[in-house]
């Protein structure tokens, strides 16, 4: 097995061999986008083997989750987007029989291995930037079609669940698929890209390493399109004025954040940007109405002593996906992944999954209304951040939600919350909220640019959660910790030093 990723081949055949000899397998996974894509990758690459699964999820992969497993019936587990890090526990129950591991991760594993473990930093892949959660259990996924005969399209994948799922013991549902041959399961290719544009390796330039591979057989299915284009978030969906003000990542003066500056802009721009009363999107421009918005959004920028190199942040690679209506969330990558977001971040990911898996009735609706009330989420718990404002330390700045924004969004807005007044974009800001009596959740973000300089969230979070009696890991630009309440400035200032002797 060639496939996209060829340094994978060999073990992720293994895998898909050792779910082959399964009588049945619980699939477990992440709660994020790059999860409950990996979980739809694997629900439908197991529907299509014929092997029957039970699909759970879980928020934090801690012993206690661990230990539920263990208590199953299943002698067969795999996790996706989680496992490498909890290695050591995996490993343990492994060796009581308690069950097989089978692990599809990205995540940096800990000191411990066990025979069926798929991960590209195994093999000298940068699983941060280079290959998602999702994207690893996509090797599999391609595995599992040439280790077996059975390929069906996605129509089947969706018996694979129930819609009123959850975690172990509360689960969403089993299932067999069955079919005729053809694409080799190429065609999840396109939850793949989804979960690592959901997971932020998507840059300007585009997905990289071994991603690339993964976007050219999507692409070649027809299941994705990869384009220049105008890189700001809503390009389907939001109405050009709010396109323009909720753009945050690239900041332009008198634009961002400023309704009136925005009618103003598009109103002195003398295009027909209104049908029937209504502002158009993005998507529905022609071609030359799209090139003179750009050009004059650029020569705004210029004007307002915007960077040139944050300027050529305005345009970009995107990836959308042909097969969705024009216009809906589902249509681009980026908007699907933040609509995944807004399902299993409030305890719905069998919503999300439903939506992975080709529900486009009840599951999407229900999806869509999570994602209104997340939105409203994130513009309260940003505005919230940049009143209050953070603390500065020497190299980081940070700041404590309590109960004011939900823990499984804090990173969200964290990272959404940079570049804002009064919060330095050079510098990464590390963030908390209640997550119970006795634990307080806590995520670190940076930008590429830090991370060039030399920035290591995982190792950050990983560490300074370890001196203070908690445990964390995640990625270079974005990492996570659960630490004992009490503990959250000790933390700080453990984090504080290691990003000081990081960035030098």
């Amino acid at each position: 097995m060639n496939g996209p990723v060829p340094a994978l081949a060999e073990r992720a055949g293994a895998c898909a061999e050792r779910l082959r000899g399964a009588d049945s397998v619980l699939l477990l996974s992440h709660i994020d986008a790059d999860g409950l894509t990996s979980a739809a990758v694997a629900a439908s690459a197991l529907s299509r083997a014929e092997i029957p699964f039970e699909a759970a999820f879980e928020k934090q992969l801690d012993d206690e989750a661990i230990a539920r497993v263990a208590a199953t019936d299943y002698s067969t587990v795999l996790f996706t987007d989680f496992g490498s890090g909890q290695l050591e526990t995996i490993s343990e129950h492994e060796e009581r029989g308690d069950f097989t591991p089978v692990i599809a991760d990205h995540h940096q594993p800990a000191d411990a291995d066990t025979e069926y473990h798929l991960n590209p930093l195994l093999f000298d892949i940068d699983g941060a930037s280079e290959l998602s959660g999702a994207g690893t259990t996509y090797v599999l996924a391609r595995a599992l079609a040439e280790t077996g005969t059975s390929d069906t399209g996605n129509e089947h994948a969706s018996n694979a669940v129930s819609a009123d799922g959850g975690s172990v013991g509360e689960t969403t549902g089993t299932g067999r698929g069955s079919g005729e041959a053809g694409t080799a399961n190429r065609d999840l290719a396109g939850l793949a890209v989804v979960g690592a544009v959901g997971d932020m390796q998507a840059g300007v330039e585009g997905l990289t390493g071994a991603n690339e591979g993964i976007v050219a057989e999507g692409t070649e299915a027809g299941v994705l399109a990869e384009t220049t284009d105008l890189a700001l978030y809503g390009r389907q969906t939001r109405p050009l004025p709010k396109l323009l003000e909720y753009a945050s990542d690239i900041r332009i003066p008198g634009i961002s954040g400023s309704q009136r500056g925005c009618y103003e802009f598009l109103s002195d721009l003398g295009l027909d940007l209104e049908d029937g009363g209504e502002w158009r999107r993005w998507v529905d421009l022609e071609s030359d109405e799209r090139q003179v918005l750009a050009s004059a959004l650029v020569k705004r920028a210029i004007s307002r002593g915007v960077p040139a190199s944050r300027i050529d942040e305005l345009v970009g690679t995107t990836y959308t996906l042909p097969g969705e209506p024009a216009g809906t969330e589902l249509r681009d990558a980026s908007e699907f992944s933040t609509l995944l977001n807004a399902t299993a971040r409030y305890e719905r990911a069998d919503v999300g999954l439903a939506v992975c898996l080709g529900d486009r009735a009840g599951a999407l609706d229900r999806a869509r209304r999570l994602l209104s009330n997340h939105r409203r989420n994130l513009s309260e718990g940003i505005e919230w951040v940049t009143s209050t404002g953070v603390t500065e330390e020497e190299y980081v700045q940070w700041f404590h939600a309590g109960s004011e924004i939900r823990d499984t969004i804090v990173g969200i807005v964290a990272g959404m919350a940079l570049g804002n007044e009064g919060i330095d974009r050079d510098r990464p800001i590390i963030a908390f909220a209640d997550e119970s009596e006795a634990e307080t959740k806590t995520s670190a973000r940076g930008t590429p640019a830090l991370v060039r300089r030399g920035l290591d969230l995982s190792a950050v979070m990983a560490d300074a959660a370890s001196a203070v009696g908690g445990g964390g890991g995640g990625h270079d630009i974005a990492a996570g910790a659960t630490v004992p309440r009490g503990k959250e400035e000790a933390f700080v200032a453990h984090a504080d030093a290691i990003v000081a002797k990081q960035l030098g």
